[in-house]
């Protein structure tokens, strides 16, 4: 995936600044298209500069409880951004990125198929647990979808509930982590 431009005006990053990782995904329509598109809206987010987004993985969708369709294959992506926003902030346009490019929350739930899913993973060393939002991601050291994409652009990042970095938690995936890249 080509790194969009990074964030314009006024808002360059200063101190207060975080750096967060997000995860992108899509397995419903033209899903390089859907994951071009998110990460050109990232741009856009106030106060936020897109530092890098990584290429595409091509992921097999799993059932989430046996019988039910798991729908077509994934892709993912993973972006590193620069943000002057609060989580809550950063979570709210992430989820209007995801509104915007047709994803309805409550017909595309978690473990659906989805034109889009964005998810915060991290911000800085911030661990925070809220009915909205849980950092880091709580599940995002067992899954090489997330992992994978994220070790491309920011392998050394520390996932603080562990205190180890995402290139360390992907290569103690071991196999599982053999996801075909696509390309970008």
């Amino acid at each position: 995936m080509t790194n969009p431009a990074r964030g314009s005006g006024d808002d360059a990053p200063h101190d207060d600044f975080r750096l967060a990782a997000v995860a992108l995904g899509s397995n419903l329509g033209d899903r390089r298209a859907n994951l071009h598109a998110a990460a050109a809206r990232l741009v856009a987010i106030p106060a936020t500069h897109v530092v890098r987004v990584s290429g595409l993985f091509e992921t097999a969708a799993v059932a989430v409880a046996p019988g039910v369709d798991p729908g077509p294959g994934y892709l993912n992506a993973a972006a590193v951004l620069r943000t002057g926003l609060s989580p809550s902030e950063l979570l709210c346009e992430l989820h209007g990125i995801e509104r915007a490019l047709g994803r309805d929350r409550a017909t595309q739930a978690h473990g659906r198929a989805r034109v889009i899913d964005l998810d915060l993973l991290l911000m800085d060393d911030l661990v925070m647990n809220s009915a909205e939002l849980t950092l880091p991601h709580p599940r995002m050291h067992e899954r090489a979808f997330v992992l994978r994409p994220l070790a491309e652009v920011a392998p050394n990042m520390v996932i603080p509930t562990l205190k180890r970095t995402v290139a360390e938690m992907l290569k103690k995936l071991g196999n599982e982590a053999s996801d075909a890249k696509e390309g970008r």
